[in-house]
This record gives structure tokens, sequence and C-alpha cells, in this order.
């Protein structure tokens, strides 16, 4: 098992939106580095309704997109939402910065060069002006490649189950998740269970959570829909 360090839960969620693979993953990996969560698209067409889904906390919108492009995603995105927009673009030119701005988009970055760490670090001054600095790290740290987990900094005794809920649970970031939902995260081999076997390993999760924290009750039960952890 690896010794790195495990990667503090992040309150705060980024969308990628990037057709290139290679690049998506480099900004991914800087953004876990920082304590952040991120998930990843690289069809236009599919932003919108990913937003309106799981309401990131920022985006990272690259402009020259396959099925809708940058500039109008960005447009009906600010037909609903204020959520703040990062634009990358290989394009310089003086006007598409404005433009970018003009139609709603909160910052804008060159690809050309490209610095992840100055991405990251405009990331975090976004969310700073957006009210998100002062929970960006909670004391959940998560290592999924050895399946670790600690709570400020005191190892917890979890199953490979027992992980994986936690985890699914810490990437939905104080929403619901609905048990067909979780049953997804119980086996690896896809084998076929019950809500109550869901049920089950929460019981567990949760107890051992409230021993962690000293009592506090971290995942919440939502009467007809599933479940939910409140990170501090």
């Amino acid at each position: 098992m690896s010794d790195a360090p495990m990667t503090p839960v992040s309150c705060a969620h980024v969308l990628i939106v990037e057709d290139e693979p290679r690049m998506a993953a480099l900004l991914a990996d800087y953004l876990q580095a920082s304590g952040y969560t991120s998930a990843w698209l690289a069809n236009g067409l599919e932003v919108v309704p990913c937003v309106k889904a799981r309401a990131p906390d920022l985006v990272l919108l690259d402009l020259m997109l396959p099925g809708q492009d940058g500039m109008s995603v960005c447009r009906e995105l600010r037909q609903f939402s204020d959520v703040p927009v990062i634009m990358l673009t290989a394009r310089v030119e003086e006007a598409d910065r404005l433009m970018g701005l003009e139609i709603g988009a909160d910052d804008y970055i060159c690809k050309t060069p490209f610095s992840p760490r100055e991405v990251v670090a405009r990331v975090k001054a976004l969310l700073r002006r957006s009210g998100h600095s002062a929970r960006e790290v909670s004391p959940l740290l998560l290592d999924a490649q050895t399946y670790k987990a600690a709570w400020q900094g005191a190892p917890m005794d979890l199953t490979p189950i027992e992980f994986r809920l936690l985890k699914a649970l810490a990437d939905a970031r104080g929403r619901v998740l609905s048990r067909d939902k979780l049953l997804d995260h119980v086996h690896a081999d896809q084998r076929a269970v019950t809500d109550r076997a869901v049920d089950s390993h929460v019981k567990n999760l949760r107890r051992k959570l409230e021993t962690a924290t000293g009592g506090q009750e971290l995942i919440r039960s939502i009467y007809g829909v599933g479940y939910r952890l409140d990170l501090p």
C-alpha cells in the first residue's frame, strides 16, 4: 500500500468541461491535490443538464467543444445559474476574452502557455470571492487507491464496502443519494443486492463515524429517499 497522504474531502466541487482527455485528467489531478472534487464532461450539450442535476460550485469551461461551444453553454448557464465560470481557451484575442466576460464568465484563462497551477489558483480565488474558501477542506480524509479513511488524522477501520459508500456520500457533498444509487457502490462485482443490504452497511458506517467523531451524526436518513452525508 502507498504511504502517500490522503486527500481531504472538499466541500467545493468543480465541473471540468474539456474535450482533451489528457488536459482534463491533468486538471483533475491538480484539483484533487488541492482538496477539490471534480467531474469531467467532454461534450458541450451535457453541461446544462449536469449543472442542473449536480449544482457544482465552479465550472471550468473550454470554448472549443463538440456538440455545443463554450460561449453558447455559458449563455445558457446564465439563464438559470450564477455558478462561477472560468473559461479555458487557446484563443488569445482580446475580443474573445471580452465576449466571454460579457456573456457571464467570471474569469478567462488562455491555454497558451497552459499552467494547471494557475488554473487552481484562479479556482481558489474565485471560490473565495464566492464564499467557499472557509468550507474547502473537511476533517475527513479518503484515499481511493488504498481504501484508507481518517477523521482529523485518526485512521478509521472500514470495510471495502463501507469505504465505497462513504466515498460516494462524500462525493455527493451534502446531497441525498437514493438507495438505488448507493447500491451501485456496495459490491464491486455488481452482484445482486437489496435495499436492506445498503441500510445494514450504512448503519455500520454510521456507527463507526460516530465513534471516530465523538458522537457526531454525519449520515442523515432522508425518509423515503435515501441518505446524505453532512460534513462540518
